[in-house]
């Protein structure tokens, strides 16, 4: 992390540094001794833990600024007063600025008297109004609706720290096999009669099954192909946030070829796994057959991959230049191999999109769910489907 007294422009871009120093200022005002360098330093605290929790953004800021117990009543007044969520729950929206005028100013500054020896620059800036709207929350609401094949490099980062932060995990199912448990739905008379004897033969303590849990499996298939190629470097980077969070991840990529890009994307350090998923892939940005790429995955990895509830994500646009009849066949093999069949396309929320292609309308009556995957938004989506199995199992 870049030290404190010469913050680089990046991490801080936006409005958020000068919300903080303006902050500051008004704790500076009402007698608290913090500095400009405390709002860099709080900014820096905030690339660290996110700025999606209004509870956690406070705590922080408290932590950082205050160093008086007598300070606190204070500061949070005046921490409320300058940053208020609107129809947003426990999510903090700094862009809502609410000290603008002499009501606002005249309502902090009555919870103290006046502080003697104060800086006039920091009164004086008090006495300004702020009008000018300052956006630092909704700066990350418009990159997770930014589309993938917009992001600037500095942008797809930010995303997939983001993206690191969901849990894309299935929930686990619950299988036929019983194991030994303090409670369940089921008596176990061996293990009773054998804690009965402690007791001379009397069953005063119950023994229980319950039904085994697992983790479900979850296999992706995505498009490399030319026409993907605008998202397929995201998406990769989506498949690396997904084997950070789920240890039965199997990862392939396909485009006239199928290739397994697993082993590749266990790598701990993103760069060599993303470099090493790329030079394993012989076709990409090539042609697309999709019917003889999932023949090869349902002949070659079926047996091994699927099964035990797996979840199937396949992300293409659906163009391929394969026979349709091919693709219409595995789709429906992998269909039935599997507990749930995702279709995730880039090109749903294009204005007018509409599932013309040969590709689509052989797939299309296999799919369980069909859902876009061209910004992070659609990517939150996919999360809480697949949340939402558990309920459904």
């Amino acid at each position: 992390m870049p030290p404190t007294a010469t913050p680089p422009a990046t991490p801080h871009r936006g409005h958020l540094l000068p919300n903080l120093v303006r902050f500051t200022r008004v704790l500076r005002t009402l007698g608290l001794p913090v500095t400009p360098d405390d709002a860099v330093t709080l900014a820096d605290a905030y690339q660290d833990i996110g700025l999606g929790s209004r509870r956690d953004a406070k705590a922080a800021a408290q932590a950082v600024l205050v160093g008086r117990k007598e300070h606190l009543p204070l500061f949070d007044q005046a921490f409320d007063l300058f940053f208020r969520s609107h129809d947003m729950g426990d999510r903090m929206d700094l862009g809502r600025v609410l000290i603008r005028g002499q009501g606002a100013r005249k309502k902090i500054q009555a919870m103290v008297p006046a502080p003697t020896g104060s800086d006039s620059n920091d009164a004086g800036e008090l006495e300004q109004p702020y009008i000018e709207l300052t956006h630092t929350w909704s700066d990350r609401e418009l990159l997770r609706r930014k589309d993938f094949a917009e992001l600037t490099e500095d942008e797809a980062k930010e995303v997939l720290r983001l993206l690191r932060e969901q849990v894309f995990t299935p929930p686990p199912r619950r299988t036929r096999r019983r194991v030994a448990a303090s409670d369940g739905e089921l008596l176990d008379p061996r293990r009773t009669l054998r804690k009965s004897l402690r007791w001379g033969g009397e069953p005063l303590e119950l023994a229980f099954r319950r039904r085994k849990v697992k983790r479900r499996p979850l296999v992706v298939l995505a498009d490399v192909s030319g026409s993907m190629e605008s998202y397929a470097r995201m998406l990769l980077k989506f498949l690396y946030a997904l084997s950070t969070s789920t240890d039965r991840l199997e990862a392939f990529v396909f485009g006239t070829r199928l290739t397994r890009v697993t082993k590749e994307l266990e790598h701990r350090d993103i760069d060599r796994a993303l470099k090493g998923a790329t030079a394993a892939v012989a076709d990409w940005g090539g042609g697309t057959r999709i019917g003889e790429s999932l023949r090869r995955f349902n002949f070659e990895w079926g047996r091994r991959v699927l099964g035990q509830g797996a979840v199937v994500l396949v992300i293409s646009d659906g163009w391929d230049r394969g026979d349709p009849e091919v693709l219409n066949r595995e789709m429906a093999r992998l269909a039935r191999s599997c507990e749930r069949l995702i279709w995730l396309n880039p090109l749903i929320a294009t204005p007018g999109f509409e599932p013309l292609t040969r590709g689509l309308q052989a797939a299309l009556p296999h799919v369980d769910d069909f859902l876009p995957v061209h910004n992070l938004q659609s990517l939150e989506q996919l999360a809480a489907v697949l949340r939402g199995l558990g309920r459904s199992s």
